[in-house]
């Protein structure tokens, strides 16, 4: 009878799910050269190879795609035997800012729950300044907010990834002659805002707040209905939009960055934070 790693099987999830050994190590708070053996030696003992490695790409082979439901189903019924052993559950106070959730965050959320069915994720939505002080009020446990390139990070900061912000509107939208470029903003406090008038008013461009939303999904509902021009990462914006800021002559957004601010000492429930934040990182 075979006996199965757990280690491995999860480490091969987690590659699976990642698609990269990279992101799987730092989720496991290991090297990738130790995945990579975990996975090699699960291979082994199954007598089946589970993935397609290419120098750019992972790939899941067909016997890799049939054994993943077994290997979720192993996990998590680990995770409830565990589970059936304590007094209580494990819990996750989460700030997430709307400037970084994009459509993607269902699958998320799903991956999350599969990878660690016993922890109960208490998810709070906002903006990066207002998480941030809940953080330092020890109100949430961790934070993944988005930083402008000219704030420096904080000393407690991890830079998950960069990525650059768009001028975004739908794409015939044209500003009125003779007005003011009119913008869709976040009410403040917000960092990306901050960053967008300050670079409008460098250049010389007159703006105008058309909409003021206090929230991602208001916003980019009055971007998708015409009336404004925003700057937001394409991540979060809704489909259909497109960057117009070099049609229309606009100053180039400076790239930002999104970082991890954690005080979670738990392992189990840091390895399940750090795959949510290399899962925000894949998308």
């Amino acid at each position: 009878m075979k006996v199965l790693d757990l280690d491995a099987v999860r480490a091969f999830v987690l590659v699976a799910d990642l698609r990269s050994f990279t992101r799987a190590a730092d989720a496991l708070d290991t090297t990738q050269s130790a995945v990579s053996l975990k996975l090699k030696r699960l291979e082994a003992h199954l007598g089946k190879q589970l993935l397609e490695r290419t120098p750019r790409v992972v790939r899941l082979s067909a016997d890799g795609n049939a054994f993943l439901g077994a290997a979720r189903d192993l996990l998590n019924a680990h995770e409830r035997a565990l589970g059936a052993l304590s007094v209580e559950r494990r819990r996750l106070a989460l700030g997430l800012s709307e400037h970084v959730a994009g459509a993607d965050l269902p699958r998320l959320l799903a991956r999350l729950n599969a990878h660690d069915p016993g922890l109960i994720v208490e998810l709070h939505m906002g903006t990066s300044a207002s998480l941030l002080a809940q953080f330092d009020e020890r109100r949430l446990d961790a934070v993944i907010v988005r930083y402008g390139v000219d704030q420096p990070p904080r000393d407690d900061a991890q830079v998950l990834f960069s990525e650059p912000l768009g001028w975004l509107a739908t794409p015939e939208w044209l500003p009125r002659v003779g007005e003011p470029l009119a913008l869709a903003l976040l009410s403040p406090p917000c960092n990306v805002r901050d960053v967008a008038l300050r670079t409008l008013t460098a250049a010389g461009i007159a703006w105008q707040e058309v909409f003021v939303g206090g929230g991602v999904a208001a916003v980019g509902a009055a971007v998708a209905a015409g009336l404004a021009v925003s700057p937001l990462a394409r991540r979060v914006a809704p489909p259909g939009l497109a960057d117009v800021g070099a049609r229309l002559g606009l100053p180039p957004l400076p790239q930002s960055r999104v970082t991890l601010h954690s005080r979670v000492r738990d392992t189990r429930t840091a390895e399940t934070l750090r795959l949510v934040a290399n899962g925000l990182a894949s998308v």
